[in-house]
């Protein structure tokens, strides 16, 4: 398959997958989804690779699913909105449910759907000026794959998202568990091939059958159930349209999404305040 939004190649047993619109920080639209969905399948059908590494092109992971688009499709109601939250979900998940390891390999910022596909992978790797965060609420969106309260806690996820912090630097991702290690830059895309090729020295089986026993420890939990519930919830968000939301788009409309951000970033009190 011909890609143009992502890059996959395979390295000594490892699938690595680019997503590669660095003009647009990596955002994640409709047709890089379907691309990475398509590569995931080459990935997984191809018995030469041991582990997956997803990591962004240029100075950053990715922004999160992509707002200029929705801005200009202008999706209403929940029909409109039910096929492409799906898409996003299934995509952020195939991480998860993927029968090889996955390993996200981050540097700069990684927000909102992008956290979450780092969320899903099984280990996270994270350069000094990585930054996370789940920023949906402060501009009116919901959360598409709500897996950060599995990974922290309820509290510190409650925090994060009703906050829509941001700017959750790679120390503190490390410190409360949504972060494996943190490297220099230099060192990002060595550490996460060599984790990925150690694993891939283990029987395939073994790994397989292993991750699946850790998955299910939390999906026992009343994980999967949850997540699909949180993404009903979010649709419903979406499909209503929030108040913030609409007037947030009708700046972008007008001035630009940076102007829109920097309108929704004035109506909170400073840190310092």
């Amino acid at each position: 398959m011909t890609y143009s939004k992502i890059l996959y190649e395979t390295l000594h047993g490892v699938a690595r997958i680019t997503l590669n619109r660095p003009e647009r920080t990596n955002a994640l639209d409709q047709e890089m989804l379907g691309e990475i969905n398509a590569a995931m399948d080459a990935a997984e059908a191809d018995a030469g690779v041991k582990a997956v590494i997803v990591r962004g092109a240029g100075n950053a992971f990715s922004s999160g699913f992509d707002l200029k688009a929705q801005m200009e499709a202008r999706p209403a109601g929940v029909d409109a909105w039910r096929p492409l939250l799906r898409k996003d979900f299934d995509t952020v998940m195939r991480f998860w449910h993927c029968p090889k390891p996955t390993i996200a390999a981050v540097r700069g910022p990684c927000l909102a759907g992008a956290c979450e596909l780092a969320l899903a992978c099984d280990m996270t790797i994270a350069t000094e000026d990585a930054f996370f965060g789940e920023p949906e609420l402060k501009f009116g969106a919901g959360i598409v794959v709500m897996l950060l309260p599995w990974i922290v806690g309820p509290k510190i996820a409650k925090e994060i998202i009703l906050l829509g912090e941001d700017r959750v630097p790679a120390r503190r991702a490390a410190e409360i568990g949504m972060v494996n290690r943190v490297v220099d830059g230099d060192g990002l895309d060595a550490e996460a091939l060599r984790i990925a090729r150690h694993i891939g020295a283990i029987d395939p089986g073994l790994v397989k059958e292993t991750k699946r026993a850790l998955n299910r420890a939390l999906e026992t939990q009343g994980m999967l159930q949850a997540l699909e519930s949180a993404l009903e919830i979010d649709l419903a968000i979406e499909g209503a349209g929030s108040p913030d939301k609409i007037a947030f788009f009708e700046v972008a409309r007008r001035d630009g999404l940076r102007a829109a951000i920097a309108w929704r970033d004035a109506r909170f009190p400073a840190r310092d305040a």
